[in-house]
């Protein structure tokens, strides 16, 4: 309704409505359905909690072993490492005394690129790029010497064993980097540290970057026991009892639980919510048929999810004269970052398409912004139905 008042000073003829009114019913989520998920996304985190059910479960519910929430006596000097993306992130971070009863935390930082010949060639050479950017940071803070305890949020699927143990299951988000899946992870970043011999550190946690948004929430915010990213994958964490945790021998306290929500519906689950879109999505990935959750909510694919519904409307005769252009041809062209141009900025969205007619430009943004509006929506309804289910009154959440 909201998307036809928005085109109600455009005039469509009634088929070309009928159809557009139809794409943008692909991406509606009733509460019905919302419900529908919550309850089968439950199920499946029990599955995943459960001793012997877990090796079929989608949700695999791994433990983090993060036993606690930080408690405000936290101090130190430390090193934090953030690999989840196409952006490696080094920190360095100082926790001192509280002031006035809020936590005092003085953070540098400094981000540096992925080239796709490191995420995609071999697993040494990642873990050797990774052990560069630390050592130039190092550098730049003339700490290259000092000895200090290391973080390492490693944002993939992993099997972890210990705090500081962790062996990946599988590479998502783009990253196929060879000879590190089944490899503990941690133990590779020593060695590329080892190989350099120019700083000292001491790897002392790897956590999923879920976990670590919740520890980071958690310092001012008390009551915080969920961690959701949604962001170029998506995923999320929260605090549950031990006893409930099958797969680990910890029976007292709590456990930190990192989900890896992203493989929910790998096993056809989620096939009467997925739309045409993410099937076009899925087909062109690099993991046909995996993290089908995480294709239909997060930022990595929400870009192209938006291309192939423009190339919908343009076939249909609605945008370009019906003319595709080779760039909106192609896979991937569209980024997601263009999404929140055209829902917050529509002059820079007309420099973008400066070489189309007043009227494509004018379409592009009030016709389209709506679907833009439609996809977020999708992606919030879904994650927060999925971490509803977290309070489902289940056996594993009582």
């Amino acid at each position: 309704m909201a998307a036809q008042q928005q085109r109600k000073n455009f005039l469509l003829d009634d088929s070309l409505e009928s159809k557009v009114s139809a794409i943008e019913g692909d991406f509606n989520l009733s509460e019905e359905s919302c419900r529908t998920v919550m309850e089968r996304m439950a199920l499946e985190m029990q599955k995943g909690l459960g001793e012997e059910s877990n090796e079929k479960a989608k949700i695999k519910m791994i433990p983090s072993y993060v036993t606690s929430l930080p408690d405000g006596t936290e101090r130190g000097n430390f090193l934090a490492l953030d690999l989840g993306g196409t952006n490696f992130r080094v920190l360095h971070v100082n926790i001192g005394e509280p002031i006035n009863g809020r936590p005092n935390i003085d953070m540098d930082s400094q981000i540096y690129k992925m080239p796709e010949s490191v995420i995609t060639g071999p697993g040494d050479e990642l873990f050797d790029h990774i052990a560069g950017c630390m050592y130039d940071f190092l550098s730049r803070l003339h700490l290259s010497n000092t000895l200090l305890p290391v973080g390492f949020t490693f944002s993939f699927p992993c099997k972890q064993d210990s705090l500081d143990s962790a062996s990946l299951i599988k590479w998502t988000k783009g990253f196929s980097a060879t000879g590190v899946e089944g490899e503990n992870v941690v133990t590779m970043l020593k060695e590329a540290i080892h190989r350099r011999g120019d700083m000292q550190c001491n790897v002392v946690a790897v956590v999923n970057d879920t976990v670590g948004t919740l520890m980071s929430c958690a310092n001012f915010e008390k009551h915080c026991q969920i961690g959701l990213i949604v962001g170029t994958g998506s995923n999320a964490c929260y605090m549950e009892n031990s006893k409930n945790v099958g797969t680990t021998s910890i029976e007292d306290g709590d456990m930190c639980i990192n989900m890896e929500w992203g493989a929910f519906g790998d096993d056809g689950v989620l096939d009467d919510f997925r739309n045409e879109y993410d099937r076009h999505v899925d087909n062109a990935s690099i993991n046909v048929g995996r993290q089908l959750f995480e294709k239909m909510i997060s930022g990595m694919y929400l870009g192209e999810i938006v291309r192939l519904v423009l190339v919908n409307l343009t076939k249909q005769g609605a945008l370009f004269n019906g003319k595709l252009s080779p760039a909106l041809s192609r896979y991937g062209t569209f980024e997601t970052s263009f999404v929140s141009q055209i829902e917050g900025d529509s002059m820079r969205m007309r420099r973008r398409l400066e070489s189309s007619s007043p009227h494509d430009c004018w379409f592009v943004n009030y016709f389209t912004m709506p679907h833009c509006h439609q996809q977020h929506y999708r992606q919030l309804l879904c994650a927060a139905t999925a971490a509803a289910a977290r309070v489902l009154p289940t056996p594993a959440n009582n």
